[in-house]
Parts: structure tokens; C-alpha cells; sequence
């Protein structure tokens, strides 16, 4: 049952962006408070999905020094360098701008696993790697949106609520899902709550982005013309990002399975993860939160298409 919720996820992102947006455009004094609902949701969000990463295993990414190099390189040094090309494409907003670096700048540590998977991949390598590729983006990211934005990221940083948000809503969550799985090591009850745990990320994620879209639906109309380019370089994100993971498959001579894990990790963003640092943003910067959404739209189509392509054409 849990393999088909994960299956079919796109389509339940998909209803719940679309049943917010219809309701925000109809009821809009409704849905204009609905965003105070979205904070304790996206803790109880986090919290869960990094209760399905194994953060107490971290040594194991390190088995396979090939496959773990092809992925740092490619996550941490070329896609950065595609995203930078790609910010050429991009309408002169800085909001825009700031929500597509956001997401495309970190690797994804949960859905990943589960499209590689699906996928024919590795998904023990996967597993073994979610939690250094989660880290490594915590720390990277700052230094990331400082090399694009300059002193304007600074700006942001100390002029909002961007850094109690990072401490309140990720790593907060991150250190109680540490201690979550240290204590399922010793209780059998805890291990059985972690797996309970594992039903809750599609529906609140579908949840949390049904709320967004609802009360930010105004700004999505308003931002229309601009959207499209921001979905133009989403698609020539995902299809750079299958051309690098091939290109790194054959340099470091991955088996298939792995160069597939590979692709499919440079495909995917933690959308999620992004999102309350850009809801933490001031109301002038609320078009990030907007470009964080749909890029996870547009990545869940896009891991459709991988799905069917990747396995049976890129990496055979």
C-alpha cells in the first residue's frame, strides 16, 4: 500500500496544487489564513521525513568511494555550475531568482530513494547516501546563494527571519529525528513509530502544498508570464541533469543500477526542505515560495518521464 501512495504521488501533488488553487481563486477570504497553518505542518513534515533517513549510519555512504565522488561532483560542483548557466534565462526578479536557487542548489534526500527505486536503481546505495547529500547541502547552501546574490543574500539573512527558521523548522527537526533513530537502536516500540512515520511525508506534503497554493494563488496569476521562463529552466534542469548523470556513469564506470541511482539523485530537489526558509522570507520575497512549488511540480512530471526514459534508453 505504501509503495503505490509513493507511486502515485505526483498525482497527489498534482490534485492538491490544482483543488487549492480553485478554491483560492473562489473563496479567497478563506484561504488567506491558511498560511498560519503551514509551520506547524511543515515541522511535523520534516521531522518525519528525516525520521526515514538514516542519519545514524553515515560511515556507509563511504563504501563505494567511486559511486560517492560521481555524486558529490555532480550534485555539489556541476549542477551548480548548470544552475549558474541557467540563471542567464531567468527574468531580472531577485525573488524568482532567489526561490530557484533555493531548490535547484540541494539535492533531494527522500523522494530520490524512492524514484531510484522505481527506477531500477541502487537503492541501498541511495539510502546510504541521503544523509551525507543532506548535510553536505546544509552546509553548502549559504555559500551557494552568497556566490550568486552577493550582498544581497546577506542582507536577506540578517534583515529576516530566515535564520530562526532554519534552526526552527530543519534543524530542530533534524536533531529530533536523530535522537528518534538512536532510541529505535534500543526499543522496538520507537522503530515500529519511525515506520508509522513513514506513511505521513505524501500526505502533508500534499497538504502543505494545497495550503500554499490556496493562498498563493493571487501571486501565481499575478506572476504568470514570469512563471513560464522559471518552468522553461526547471525542464532544461532535468534534462541537463540526465545528460551529467550519463556522462558521470561512463567517467567513473558506474554498473547501471548505480549510475542510474546517480541520475536520478541529480534529477531531484528537496523542494520541501526549502520551503520554510522561503515562507520565512519578508512578503516582498513571497514569489520564492511560489517558484519552490512549482519547481516540485514540475520535477514530479519530470521523474515520470525518467522513470520510463532512464532505465530503458539512458542507462541501459
Amino acid at each position: 500500500m505504501r509503495a503505490k501512495l509513493e507511486q502515485h504521488q505526483v498525482w497527489i501533488y498534482l490534485i492538491a496544487i490544482l483543488s487549492g488553487m480553485a478554491i483560492g481563486w473562489v473563496s479567497p477570504e478563506i484561504t488567506q489564513r491558511w498560511e498560519t497553518w503551514l509551520w506547524p505542518l511543515l515541522g511535523v513534515l520534516l521531522y518525519a521525513t528525516f525520521t526515514q533517513v538514516p542519519l545514524l549510519h553515515l560511515t556507509q555512504a563511504f563504501r563505494d568511494r567511486r559511486f560517492m565522488t560521481a555524486l558529490l561532483a555532480g550534485n555539489f560542483l556541476l549542477m551548480p555550475l548548470v544552475v549558474g548557466a541557467l540563471m542567464l534565462l531567468l527574468p531580472e526578479e531577485p525573488a524568482i531568482r532567489l526561490g530557484v536557487l533555493l531548490v535547484l542548489l540541494v539535492p533531494c534526500t527522500d523522494w530520490f530513494i524512492s524514484f531510484a527505486h522505481l527506477g531500477r536503481g541502487d537503492s541501498a546505495r541511495a539510502i546510504a547516501a541521503a544523509p551525507l547529500l543532506l548535510l553536505v547541502q546544509l552546509i553548502m547552501l549559504p555559500v551557494y546563494v552568497w556566490w550568486f546574490m552577493g550582498d544581497l543574500a546577506i542582507e536577506l539573512t540578517t534583515g529576516s527571519h530566515l535564520l530562526p527558521a532554519f534552526f526552527g523548522l530543519i534543524v530542530t527537526p533534524l536533531v529530533l529525528a536523530w535522537l528518534t533513530e538512536r532510541l529505535a537502536e534500543r526499543h522496538a516500540a520507537i522503530k515500529g513509530i519511525i515506520n508509522g512515520l513513514g506513511w505521513l511525508p505524501i500526505p502533508l506534503l500534499g497538504l502543505v502544498v494545497f495550503l500554499i497554493a490556496g493562498s498563493q494563488v493571487s501571486l501565481v496569476i499575478d506572476s504568470g508570464p514570469l512563471l513560464w521562463r522559471v518552468v522553461v529552466v526547471f525542464v532544461l534542469y532535468l534534462v541537463v541533469a540526465a545528460a551529467i548523470g550519463k556522462l558521470l556513469s561512463q567517467v567513473f564506470r558506474l554498473p547501471p543500477a548505480t549510475g542510474r541511482t546517480l541520475t536520478f539523485s541529480l534529477g531531484t530537489r528537496n523542494s520541501f526542505v526549502m520551503l520554510p526558509l522561503a515562507l520565512s522570507l519578508p512578503e516582498a520575497w513571497s514569489a520564492a515560495v511560489v517558484v519552490i512549488v512549482l519547481q516540485s511540480l514540475v520535477e514530479l512530471l519530470g521523474m515520470v518521464a525518467f522513470l520510463r526514459w532512464v532505465p530503458t534508453r539512458l542507462i541501459k
